[in-house]
């Protein structure tokens, strides 16, 4: 979540932030936004690796499910690209949106199972909450090192 947090934050306002850089030369516009959210990925790594020595460190096996995490980790990456593209272009748009984009990262944080299962949520509601990307996302990532999925 966390590397989609930041790489809302860092692209939803770069083409207003780049705007005299934009004005100046040509060059694709969606490079500036995109290269917002594609940084994080440097500091999932490294925090990638960190967990990994603390598995070793503690005994923790991996499962195999972690080698499905290439795959929720572009999952989030499409996700955060996606939705930094739509912000970045109406913050370009309205300035205000600028403003709005941290209020709207942390509310999308806390309705994300970042800290609680899928399992607390009524039967009833989980198709709605599961149009949430993040969702599948996180309990992606929660299945791939503990094989535990959502009854």
């Amino acid at each position: 979540m966390e590397l989609l947090c930041q790489a809302i934050s860092r692209s939803g306002i770069s083409l207003v932030s780049n705007a005299n850089l934009i004005s100046k030369i040509y060059f694709p516009r969606l490079i500036v936004p995109i290269s917002g959210a594609l940084g994080p990925l440097v500091d999932f790594a490294i925090s990638f690796v960190i967990l990994l020595g603390m598995m070793v460190w503690y005994g923790i096996a991996p499962t195999w499910g972690v080698l499905a995490l290439p795959f929720f980790t572009l999952l989030a990456v499409v996700t955060a690209v996606a939705v930094s593209l739509y912000l970045s272009a109406l913050n370009v748009k309205y300035r205000d949106v600028g403003h709005a984009i941290p209020f709207l990262v942390q509310f999308w944080m806390y309705a994300s199972p970042v800290v609680y299962s899928v399992n607390i949520i009524p039967q009833k509601w989980r198709l709605l909450y599961s149009l949430n990307p993040m969702v599948g996302v996180i309990e992606g990532f929660r299945w791939a090192f503990t094989w535990q999925g959502t009854a």
